[in-house]
């Protein structure tokens, strides 16, 4: 890990402040819009210091609702663009804005005092806002990243006269393996944030185990069971946080009263920040999303019409989840995450091929030069120098030798997953230590490999991270290591491949390890290290892929009026019971859509035989002689 050089910090602060004005989207009016003139106030804490505000109040507004945002990257920029589509049009919004410096920062930089409690400082910025005499009484957060993290703080105070929360591209959570995943350090997302203020490098090499400190970081940051406020989460599928967020809004949805429902929207986005691609545009690195286009910003608005304002929009009947299936490019509903898929094993094999079929025992040599990494191109970044997104990287990380590559033929049919990837790999390695870094690419039919997920894992982390599960390799012993991949919607089509490339470094997204077992981030002699991927009937080397229902006959139905399907879930004897059963013909599917028993029901009731079926999801056709099909679940144990 390489310290940063004033000169670099520099770059990454002015840097820093353009990722801000790309991320509002703030360019577009620089030269043609006069910049708002908010009232400028100071907002009191109750530690009698103070907060530097920007109030915006529509003319005639006697009084409104208002939208609370609180920034560590300087409230001033919002003088050029309020979002929700206000743009420099506050007359003619049905809301106040009040954008506030965080303690520490900006405006607010003369009232640190200590270690802040941000949560606290939103409890009295709320507070201060419904005592005003151009306010209701409501007030909703709203703001990405960082103003999304503050929102979650804010509502875990319950201050009383929040109503209601838009985090954009955020989560809570601060835990080890948001900054250490699989063992290995996030470098380059730590340089961002320090270049941004937070000067977290410190603590966070200072605990490169897991323990006693990261126990109390994760306790502390975790406590769904507090947003007892309307949180509608915005998140895409590009970002860093797709993890945390997936993690902590079930867990939200399962402590919510009964007078709360929180909604969450995911997008084919980056986290933005730099570039053109941020939360709604349709441009996201080489791929193009127009049917996702400027959604963040449509339900934004309808959540906050519907809670801030009361108004009657429909708002309650939206679906619980709403996400982008990327491949398809279609929006689809859910009432939790992920919803009914298969896990589906894609082998490793030989002639760096993968299938569903296990095949003949074999291995796949790559190298790792610490001196030379594997470069990263594309993925869930922040560093303002480095692409952010879904690229190709066939020419450039591709076009390199220090890799295994494995791939599937060129797909017949439309394969789909929703849900969370787990790659299991036989690995071993000539050194005490090394690092396997996996890229999953959707393979175009034009050869461009774009990147859709990454991971890491530190072999000396293969049983765990703190100081005691550390443990070093022998040198030709195979190890087994499972490397679990952020949550995506992905289809890939007819004609494309799905390609995983396996290398000792994806550098600077991850730190790169030396292969020599010392101390880690620090100084000491590299060591140039060989390894191999191991596949076949001993050592079965896989993707672990969540597929969906591949089939396109009739609707499914989970409780058809005239069809009973007992025990659901079952082990052995399945019953099928319809009121409508003359001379119906039933089919049987499994999650890639092959027809795996075919029967024909005389009378209302059948019974038959599952014990031979493998555990999963199945779909049970029912077709009757006048045509009409239903189909339904149901589940082998």
């Amino acid at each position: 890990m390489k310290p940063l050089s004033s000169l670099t910090k520099a770059v990454f602060y002015f840097r820093a402040m353009r990722y801000l004005l790309l991320s509002l989207l703030l360019i577009p009016f620089l030269s043609e819009a006069q910049p708002l003139q908010p009232q400028e106030v100071q907002i009191p804490m109750r530690d009698s210091e103070s907060l530097a505000a920007d109030v915006y109040v529509p003319s005639g507004c006697s009084s409104c609702p208002t939208i609370l945002i609180q920034t560590p990257y300087w409230k001033n920029w919002f003088r050029y663009n309020l979002p929700l589509d206000v743009g420099t049009d506050i007359n003619n919004s049905p809301y106040a804005f009040v954008v506030v410096d965080w303690r520490g920062f900006y405006g607010s930089a003369g009232a640190l005092n200590g270690q802040p409690n941000r949560g606290e400082d939103g409890y009295d910025c709320v507070e201060w806002i419904a005592s005003q005499t151009w306010s209701n009484g409501k007030v909703g957060t709203w703001g990405p990243s960082a103003l999304g993290v503050v929102q979650f703080q804010t509502a875990k105070e319950h201050p009383p006269h929040l109503t209601c929360c838009v985090p954009v591209v955020a989560a809570p959570q601060f835990d080890y393996l948001t900054y250490y995943p699989g063992g290995a350090y996030r470098t380059e997302y730590v340089e961002q944030l320090d270049a941004l203020g937070y000067g977290l490098s410190t603590i966070l090499q200072a605990n490169p185990y897991y323990n006693l400190t990261w126990q109390f970081a994760e306790n502390g940051a975790w406590y769904p069971e507090e947003m007892d406020v309307p949180f509608f989460m915005i998140g895409g599928w590009f970002d860093h946080n797709v993890r945390d967020m997936w993690n902590i809004f079930p867990a939200m949805v399962q402590n919510e009263p009964t007078n709360v429902d929180h909604r969450m929207l995911f997008g084919p986005w980056t986290h933005g920040g730099h570039g053109s691609a941020a939360p709604g545009t349709a441009q996201q690195g080489d791929l193009n999303f127009p049917a996702a286009e400027g959604w963040e910003t449509e339900k934004a608005v309808a959540f906050f019409a519907y809670h801030l304002l009361e108004q009657q929009n429909g708002w309650q009947n939206e679906p619980r989840i709403r996400y982008f299936q990327m491949g398809r490019d279609e929006w689809l509903e859910a009432s939790e995450w992920p919803p009914i898929s298969q896990t589906v094993n894609y082998y490793l094999g030989s002639s760096s091929d993968i299938s569903t079929t296990l095949g003949a025992s074999g291995t796949s040599q790559y190298s790792s030069d610490p001196t030379d990494p594997s470069p990263t191109i594309g993925g869930p970044t922040l560093r303002a120098d480095l692409l952010q997104g879904p690229y190709d990287i066939s020419g450039t990380v591709e076009a390199r030798s220090d890799y295994a590559l494995f791939e599937t033929e060129a797909l017949t049919d439309d394969l789909s997953i929703q849900g969370r990837i787990n790659v299991k790999l036989f690995v071993s390695t000539d050194q005490l230590d090394g690092d396997v870094a996996v890229r999953l690419t959707d393979v175009f039919p034009n050869n461009q490999s774009v990147l859709m997920r990454d991971g890491i894992q530190r072999l000396r982390f293969r049983n765990g991270y703190s100081q005691s599960d550390e443990v070093f390799c022998s040198s030709g012993q195979v190890y087994e290591v499972n490397i679990e991949l952020d949550d995506i919607a992905h289809t890939f089509l007819t004609g494309h491949k799905i390609r995983l490339l396996i290398s000792g470094a994806n550098y600077p997204r991850f730190d790169v390890n030396l292969n020599n077992g010392q101390q880690m981030y620090t100084s000491g002699d590299s060591i140039v290290s060989t390894s191999s991927v191991h596949f076949g009937t001993n050592n079965p080397s896989r993707l672990e892929l969540p597929v969906v229902m591949n089939v396109s006959v009739g609707n499914i139905d989970d409780e058809p009026n005239d069809l009973n399907i007992y025990p659901n879930p079952a082990t052995d004897v399945v019953w099928v019971e319809m009121e409508r059963a003359q001379n119906a013909n039933l089919r049987l599917i499994n999650t890639l859509g092959e027809t795996v028993g075919q029967f024909n029901v005389q009378g209302s009731r059948l019974k038959f035989d599952v014990s031979g079926l493998k555990q999963g999801i199945y779909l049970l056709e029912v077709e009757i002689p006048n045509g009409v099909t239903n189909v339904s679940r149901f589940v082998k144990l």
